[in-house]
């Protein structure tokens, strides 16, 4: 009779309020990973965390003072009441319903706990009990107290909520909640009994083990969704969870309560309350406490933790390393049964009093870094974005999940392979006792950050010690519950409500920085986010010798779903014994860095948006703006035909009488003459002012362009190039032959394909035909430079392939779903279509001309 006790269930809804949800891991733990329990070997007792680091989404991890504890709620609080009031009161509001929101998720989650109670007690005086009354009141002890506490708790607190207005007290509601804290301490008291009943009871009774394995949570009310289904014992910890997410709403009601606010003195006393009983707890947990403390008896602490590539034994690996107040530790997950919790492993720890940055010309020459080439992550990123698109039409179609579920693991493969092969950028660990460790970064960001990280504690009065076997495997344990990152950054583990991203284009103008206590050459870099990690996408000229750099210049960055953008302001060093061993690279000292989220709807305005960045007393001012990619694909023809940017090329070539626009053998022949050996030529973007000027310049039919090209910086040159062809009013292989090359690139009988691609050159206006050979071959001669310039057939193919290709606005009207969706699909095929070309062996046209009749008869 148990094992149909419920219904049917469908996937976790996701909460309103998101930016509120102190659900929210709690709440993605739901059906699809197990509760954040502990590992084993830590006490099963769970250590509950009592330092109040604000809510999880509500600040940045208070582990900005460095020891990870906010101040308590009585010091810097009172500045509430000097904070607008109003301001701080509809904070309240959206504190306090996402608390709400929260708290019907638990009571929902209590209720599916107690569900099976009832019929197991019934069958428990029969002549075949699934379990004994012992056995029953074990592992639900409390479980109904708790429940009715929070039941009477939530049925007071939601009316104040809905019909809300400032002067609404719920100071005594929290106060109440507070005094009941004694039923958890049972609770917590009988938890690592219960669990261990739980599990033995599975174990030998069937019918429980599969009770235990599904019980059906009900969703929120508002909520599509009417049931996820939870196992016995990810909801046997959420009690413990509970108190925690309690206290962390009492800090921020606090932090948005007037002090002279009636509720304020209530909630200071709850909050009081509710701390001492997580102190008190955790005092009772002994074993756990002593062996997490530093030898000079401090409480260790975790600082900072995150997922890091470690070269080992000449091969990548990942790791998950954990910096505490004395000590780095780097772990790897280990690999578990299912249903076993998750485990780390201890690959090797350095005492922060031990580790020292080798500094790079110090550094012993390491095992060569097997760099992966670029086209190869460009391919990754292709087939990760081809497999999103999979998802997003099945799931559009009502699809199998079993299809879905076979995508995201393929699509997990391949961002795991890129995450693990991406990074290039050395940091180098160093034990004063022996060995070095090497990881790579994908950005010099997150490198300044962990060596920051590193040297602010390291400032503090440090001992070495050497920790006996039982004290790391104690440590590692706590590992698993303190841990701030839980997943590996992929797409993949995101749910689908989360933002994508934004695709398209962002254009940033950096103006000037300030802040600079002497003089230097200064420059700043700009970073984004994408697939799950940081890369350089532009950098400013230097700034000789000054405290105020204006530069002044502006980029365009191609966006893939980026989120983040991030500036780093470098003093150039031109010193040539400041050499790293590592890469033959001068290292250059990182001044400051910043990061600000790329919001949605911020950013899609169509005017500059200005802001300034602060980083350790440096104030960086830049301005930005946001194009969509449907926005950026259009192409505008020229209103005038007197220029040469945005006019037929037809038009141009019969206006200048030449076979090749004057613009396009000019640009050309600078980047061989001196641009040709400039390391990602084509692919780093040129100021955009100096691409600006040129532009006039050209449109203008200057007599001074050859003397402007001569002193303009070759990566604007280079930018102008893809300019012109970006902006022809249809693309060079026309929109009329578009489907065809399409259609041809796709042949897989090599015969068919050759006679079908020299078909459509042949098919080509003669302007057009000239100008396509002309560049292939000068794209052929950069890339026998890729040795030096890092600018392979594929990654030229990249950059020109949508250039040459990309249809104009009328013809890719089509049905653009998602921006990603079918430009990944269509960048995969142009990108194919120039590649054909450039590795073909020479194309003449005379010859092509002259075998018009050969080919169409020879296949």
């Amino acid at each position: 009779p148990l094992s149909v006790l419920l219904p049917g269930c469908s996937p976790p809804p996701s909460l309103p309020l998101a930016d509120f949800n102190y659900g929210a891991d709690e709440y993605d733990a739901e059906g699809n990973e197990e509760p954040k329990v502990l590992p084993e070997g830590s006490e099963t007792m769970p250590y509950i965390d009592e330092s109040p680091t604000m809510s999880p989404q509500l600040s940045a991890r208070g582990q900005e003072s460095g020891d990870g504890v906010s101040p308590t709620p009585t010091d810097g609080l009172s500045t509430g009441g000097e904070r607008e009031a109003g301001k701080g009161l509809e904070m309240r509001k959206l504190v306090l319903s996402g608390f709400l929101a929260s708290e019907e998720i638990y009571i929902n989650q209590l209720e599916a706990l107690l569900l099976p109670m009832k019929p197991l007690k019934a069958t428990a005086t029969t002549s075949q009990p699934v379990l004994t009354l012992q056995q029953i009141e074990t592992i639900f002890y409390k479980i109904q107290d708790i429940y009715e506490i929070h039941k009477e708790f939530y049925d007071s607190l939601c009316p104040k909520v809905q019909q809300w207005d400032s002067n609404v007290t719920m100071g005594h509601l929290f106060q109440k909640l507070a005094s009941q804290l004694g039923v958890y301490k049972a609770f917590v008291d009988n938890y690592k009994i219960a669990l261990e009943t739980a599990e033995k009871c599975s174990q030998s009774n069937y019918q429980f083990q599969k009770i235990s394995e599904e019980l059906k949570v009900k969703g929120p009310k508002d909520s599509k969704e009417s049931h996820t289904s939870v196992t016995m014992e990810a909801l046997l910890y959420k009690p413990i969870d509970r108190v925690t997410r309690s206290t962390l709403v009492l800090h921020d009601l606090l932090k948005h309560t007037p002090a002279d606010h009636p509720d304020y003195p209530l909630l200071q006393d709850a909050l009081r309350i509710s701390q001492n009983f997580l102190s008190s707890i955790n005092e009772d947990i002994d074993p756990r406490r002593t062996a997490v403390t530093t030898p000079k008896g401090e409480t260790r602490q975790l600082v900072k933790d995150g997922f890091l590539v470690e070269l080992s034994e000449g091969s990548r690996k990942l790791r998950h390393v954990f910096l505490f107040t004395d000590v780095l530790l780097c772990a790897k997950l280990k690999k578990t049964a299912v249903g076993k919790h998750q485990q780390y492993d201890c690959k090797w720890y350095v005492p922060l009093a031990d580790l020292v940055f080798p500094s790079p010309e110090e550094s012993e020459h390491c095992p060569q870094v097997h760099v992966i080439p670029d086209h190869e992550l460009e391919d990754m990123k292709m087939k990760i974005s081809a497999i999103k698109s999979e998802v997003q039409k099945e799931k559009a179609n009502k699809g199998q999940s079993r299809a879905i579920e076979r995508l995201k693991k393929k699509m997990f493969e391949n961002e795991f392979w890129l995450l693990l092969n991406s990074p290039a950028i050395p940091f180098r660990i160093h034990n004063r006792n022996g060995k070095s460790y090497l990881f790579l970064l994908s950005s010099d960001y997150e490198r300044s950050e962990w060596r920051e990280a590193i040297q602010k504690l390291q400032k503090k009065d440090l001992q070495a010690f050497v920790l006996s076997s039982v004290e790391l495997q104690v440590l590692t344990g706590s590992c698993f519950k303190l841990r701030t990152v839980h997943n590996i950054p992929v797409t993949s583990n995101k749910d689908d409500d989360e933002s994508p991203g934004l695709y398209g284009f962002l254009h940033v103008i950096v103006h000037s920085a300030k802040g600079f206590k002497q003089s230097a050459n200064l420059y700043c870099t700009l970073e984004v986010d994408s697939f799950g990690y940081f890369v350089s996408k532009a950098k400013t000229r230097v700034f000789r010798d000054t405290t105020e750099p204006q530069w002044n210049e502006e980029f365009e960055i191609e966006l893939e779903g980026s989120q983040s953008l991030r500036i780093l302001c470098y003093e150039k060093c031109y010193d040539k014994t400041k050499l790293n061993k590592d890469n033959n690279e001068i290292v250059d000292k990182i001044m400051g860095k910043g990061q600000i989220q790329l919001d949605p709807q911020a950013v899609q305005t169509k005017n500059w948006h200005m802001d300034v960045i602060e980083m350790n007393g440096i104030k960086v001012e830049f301005s930005m703006k946001f194009t969509s990619r449907d926005m950026s694909l259009k192409r505008t023809p020229s209103k005038k035909q007197t220029g040469v940017f945005g006019v037929k090329i037809s038009v141009v070539t019969k206006r200048e009488r030449s076979k090749v626009p004057y613009i396009v053998r000019q640009c050309i022949e600078e980047v061989e003459k001196r641009g040709i050996e400039e390391v990602g030529i084509y692919r780093i973007s040129g100021v955009a002012t100096d691409i600006q000027a040129l532009k006039a310049v050209f449109d203008a039919n200057n007599k001074d362009i050859l003397v402007m090209l001569s002193d303009m910086d070759i990566n604007a040159i280079a930018g102008t190039l893809k300019l012109y062809f970006r902006e022809l009013p249809e693309p060079l292989l026309t929109d009329r032959l578009y489907p065809a090359f399409m259609e041809g690139i796709a042949l897989s009988d090599p015969a068919a394909k050759e006679n079908c691609m020299m078909h459509l050159l042949r098919s080509l206006p003669d302007p057009n035909l000239i100008t396509f050979l002309f560049l292939l071959e000068h794209l052929k001669r950069v890339a026998e430079k890729e040795p030096i310039n890092k600018m392979s057939l594929h990654n030229l193919a990249t950059v020109f392939g949508p250039t040459l290709l990309r249809p104009s606005e009328g013809e890719s009207k089509g049905h653009l779903t998602l921006a990603s969706d079918i430009w990944s699909h269509d960048v995969m095929a142009q990108v194919q279509v120039l590649l054909y070309y450039l590795q073909h062996p020479p194309i003449s046209f005379t010859e092509l001309k002259r075998n018009t009749l050969y080919f169409s008869t020879d296949v």
